[in-house]
């Protein structure tokens, strides 16, 4: 294998590692996305959408969630062709950011090029640096590609393992890229874990509420496990007067789990207007 080449790490367990299969699979997410997610998402100005918060656990769990995050990109499929992606890190401890030094990440559905540049010049922050270790295994970033390649019709990526990072410290990187309107933010998390379905509802309800007001200090790493970018996201937005959208909050409980012990999940859209 190509060291230069990140291979798929969940391929077969989050999501199907048949290229045909893991087609089907999104086809019939975004087919069958909820009726007020869908209309939610259509109704998304696209032109001015920023950036998008979405869930990374098994598509059988977060699948349809994440559907209601993406389909608008169908809309859009040829107006971004760079994607800055930002998930926690579950396997290595990481502080500050850890960037990839492979030049392309693989999914069933084919190669995606890495922007070498942009990453390149990331380089010069001492609180970000190559961490191949932290991707090689993360699971929070791989699970949005198959995503993204099927919504868009091309583009360059950004990945990023986001650690021990203050709101304040990380939301200068959002900057750098805030003015080009072909690169698209995406944030990835999932919010509680593992309680009954009423505690998690409620719990889920409280913590989308913070997010719906910026209120990034109020969210816990026991309330989203990507904390750390979705409040630079926060923290970032505000600053900048960007508006969010929830489109859907559920949980393992709505989709495929058991409700004895469920995890959280949401999707927003961030966008200036």
């Amino acid at each position: 294998m190509s060291p230069h080449i990140r291979q798929p790490a969940v391929a077969g367990s989050f999501y199907p590692s048949d290229p045909s299969v893991l087609t089907s699979m999104l086809e019939e997410l975004f087919t069958t996305a909820s009726a007020a997610g869908r209309s939610e998402a259509d109704s998304t100005n696209t032109k001015t959408l920023k950036a998008i918060i979405a869930p990374h656990a098994g598509y059988i769990y977060s699948g349809p969630i994440a559907a209601n995050a993406y389909q608008c990109l169908h809309k859009a499929h040829d107006q971004y062709d760079r994607v800055l992606l930002l998930g926690p890190s579950h396997r290595v401890a990481v502080s500050g950011l850890a960037l990839s030094s492979a030049q392309t990440y693989l999914t069933p559905l084919g190669a995606i090029a890495l922007d070498l540049e942009a990453i390149a010049s990331l380089q010069k922050f001492n609180f970000i640096e190559v961490n191949d270790e932290a991707h090689r295994e993360e699971h929070s970033l791989e699970v949005h590609l198959p995503f993204l390649q099927s919504t868009l019709d091309h583009f360059t990526l950004i990945p990023i393992v986001v650690g021990d990072i203050s709101p304040e410290k990380l939301a200068p990187i959002l900057d750098l890229f805030m003015d080009d309107k072909r690169t698209l933010i995406v944030i990835s998390t999932d919010l509680s874990h593992f309680h009954d379905y009423a505690t998690a509802q409620h719990r889920d309800q409280t913590t989308s509420d913070a997010i719906l007001d910026y209120r990034y200090k109020d969210i816990g790493y026991g309330d989203a496990c990507g904390r750390n970018p979705v409040n630079a996201a926060l923290y970032w937005a505000r600053q900048h007067n960007f508006s969010i959208k929830l489109l859907d909050l559920r949980n393992s409980g709505d989709t495929a789990g058991d409700r004895s012990r469920v995890v959280g999940y949401a999707a927003y859209h961030i966008y200036n207007s």
